[in-house]
């Protein structure tokens, strides 16, 4: 099941992070997970939000350089090694991962990732028995 993603670039710079979450907060968007990798020049903010169009086109409107991806969210126990299964079964099955971020949710915890072959992880996935979670779960965290 594929969720979307905002991907917003920000220039490296002293309140830049600030404004997006007050143009969504605003808007009462929630941002339900969120990561930013940087590098000399700009930032990418990736977040999942609970109404990822209508954040699009408030951030659009507000002058962010904003796009959407389709990723993959899942459930996993919040154990050591439970992670590592998953992973370990999912290169068995040739899938590349360009990114992820997680985060815990009490007894578990989520992963979001953006495989290079979205439809087949989200099989294998399925295959395995892994909770996926739908645009519905994860938007409303």
């Amino acid at each position: 099941m594929l969720v979307k993603q905002l991907s917003i670039f920000l220039e490296n710079k002293s309140g830049r992070l600030t404004e997006v979450t007050e143009v969504l907060g605003e808007a009462s968007i929630n941002l339900s997970a969120m990561s930013i990798a940087d590098n000399s020049d700009f930032g990418t903010l990736r977040c999942v939000v609970s109404d990822p169009d209508r954040a699009y086109e408030i951030l659009k409107k507000a002058g962010f350089a904003v796009k959407v991806t389709d990723i993959i969210a899942f459930a996993f126990p919040n154990t050591p090694g439970a992670l590592s299964t998953i992973f370990r079964f999912l290169s068995e099955h040739g899938v590349f991962i360009e990114y992820m971020y997680s985060f815990n949710n009490g007894d578990g915890a989520n992963a979001i990732i953006r495989p290079t072959d979205l439809e087949a992880c989200d099989e294998l996935l399925q295959k395995a028995n892994v909770k996926v979670l739908g645009p519905e779960e994860l938007y409303n965290l």
